[in-house]
């Protein structure tokens, strides 16, 4: 699961992006993004190069015959995407990155979580997304609707304390094969893997971070001792 996450002008995250091709400058943060918010979505369509766009983080199927909430849509668990009618169309040709700086996960029993920081050491993760457009057909002559959702997989083992389901974290070598939306992914593909392919460093932080609605860049400090769990891909 992926629920929270963060935007934050790091040089890694730019970095990303320039390796991306994609010409845009983080200069202000966006800390605590929830879904239904705006956020930066990567993608790339017919032989147009890659570029960013704001999305609605929570994926409206072009068949919707309205934009609802009824359904939890802003994550798509990977072992369903060939199957599932609102995500196999995306799969097959609507895929995209989302990029952010960390995310946010918690940890502990009911009443009692603490947030932590989730982040690698560049500070700079690209994760795989889906996307579509939705028009009203009310509305003559409206633009579509951009939305999108994250993409998860099963826990590395490591992880399974934080959660049981972590977002899809595209390596270098899998960045551009996902964005390339003519030649198709397989559902079994190595992408989807329960692995870590880099180290990832977590931190507790301020339990405000429970309200999306706190956006203060404080919020995301760490407040506790960090932790590195080493990358397991063979």
């Amino acid at each position: 699961m992926c629920g929270r996450f963060n935007v934050t002008s790091t040089p890694g995250l730019q970095v990303l992006l320039n390796e991306l091709s994609v010409d845009v400058q983080v200069t202000e943060a966006a800390c605590n993004v929830a879904p239904t918010e705006a956020v930066g979505l990567l993608r790339s369509t017919g032989d147009a190069p890659c570029s960013m766009q704001l999305a609605r983080w929570w994926l409206t199927p072009s068949w919707a015959k309205e934009v609802s909430q009824k359904y939890a849509m802003f994550n798509a668990r990977s072992e369903g995407l060939s199957k599932s009618p609102a995500f196999r169309k995306p799969f097959a040709s609507q895929r995209g990155i989302v990029p952010m700086s960390s995310f946010i996960e918690w940890r502990g029993s009911a009443g009692d979580k603490q947030p932590w920081l989730i982040s690698n050491e560049a500070e700079a993760l690209a994760v795989a997304a889906l996307w579509d457009l939705w028009f009203d057909d009310k509305t003559d002559g409206s633009e579509p609707l951009l939305s999108c959702t994250l993409v998860t997989t099963a826990a590395a083992e490591s992880f399974k304390p934080w959660h049981t389901r972590m977002p899809v974290m595209l390596s270098s070598d899998d960045r551009e094969r996902w964005l390339d939306n003519r030649a198709p992914i397989e559902p079994d593909d190595p992408v989807f893997a329960p692995q870590l392919r880099e180290a990832l460093r977590l931190v507790p932080i301020s339990r405000a971070a429970g309200n999306s609605r706190n956006k203060s860049p404080d919020s995301i400090l760490p407040a506790g001792e960090w932790v590195t769990l080493p990358a397991t891909d063979a």
